[in-house]
């Protein structure tokens, strides 16, 4: 098993090497274009990942570039759900505007003094 274990490191470091060329943005891959690199770290294993970990992958900078931001900490989504809760509101009110309207004609109908009815 431990003849095994060198085998099993550099392979992982290969796969990890090939995922993480694979989940990087074009234009933020170094050196040569990234479908370069898949083939690279696919046709030398050892020697593409050792490249993309030194020379392709993109510095540590460009990761705090495009950090990801948390719904309550965006104000345009916060601003956005105001704007929703105003149309909202507005919409409940006009259904029930609707529906006092819709309740007064009935209640007008059942003032007939013959209850409703036809006559024969």
């Amino acid at each position: 098993m431990l003849r095994l274990a060198p085998f099993l490191v550099i392979f992982a470091i290969v796969v990890y090497a090939f995922i993480d060329c694979l989940g990087t943005e074009e234009q933020d891959v170094r050196g040569i274009p990234k479908l370069a690199w898949v083939f690279v770290i696919l046709f030398f294993p050892l020697f593409g990942a050792v490249g993309w970990f030194a020379a392709g992958r993109p510095k540590r900078g460009a990761a705090a570039r495009s950090r990801f931001v948390a719904p309550d900490d965006d104000p345009e989504f916060l601003a956005s759900l105001g704007k929703s809760n105003k149309d909202h509101e507005d919409m409940l009110k006009r259904w029930e505007d609707d529906l006092k309207r819709r309740e007064d004609e009935l209640h007008d109908g059942d003032a007939d003094p013959d209850g409703g009815r036809k006559k024969d």
